[in-house]
């Protein structure tokens, strides 16, 4: 039968839990960045498209920091929540989690290269009866108004 846990003893297997999320965040940005440079490298002996491979490159490491940063976020959540609940730690985690939302923002931008509110104009649906275009149908054409609505 298993003793209970002092609250020492879950302190610390939950900050060792801590630091290996931590861990594997700061493992997914090192290889990630070793395998997007690779790709990068590959691309460019193999297009001679230096732009293109460029593009490609910096859309990777775009993604590659937005994963890396989403689980360095869920080891300092998992911290301020179970480990240290005092008001200056989640002062600070607020901080990071602003800091971090702006970043994300501003590279999921980079990767997709528009805005979110004017996403629609790159995948080719629109607001609807404003005078935009409208949804595509399923054969890529626009879906045609209804006829008497207004």
């Amino acid at each position: 039968m298993a003793l209970p846990l002092t609250g020492m003893e879950f302190d610390q297997i939950v900050s060792d839990v801590v630091l290996v999320v931590e861990a594997i965040g700061v493992v997914l940005l090192v290889v990630g960045a070793v395998v997007s440079l690779a790709e990068y490298i590959r691309n460019l002996s193999t297009t001679r498209d230096a732009v293109g491979a460029y593009d490609a490159l910096r859309r990777r490491l775009a993604r590659v920091i937005l994963l890396g940063l989403e689980v360095l976020l869920l080891a300092d959540i998992i911290r301020t929540i179970v480990v240290d609940q005092t008001p200056s730690s989640v002062l600070v985690l607020g901080v990071i989690v602003v800091i971090r939302i702006v970043l994300s923002f501003s590279l999921q931008v980079e990767i997709e290269g528009t805005w979110p509110w004017s996403r629609w104009r790159t995948e080719g649906t629109g607001p609807g009866p404003t005078g935009t275009p409208g949804p595509l149908s399923p054969s890529g054409g626009a879906v045609p108004p209804r006829s008497g609505s207004r």
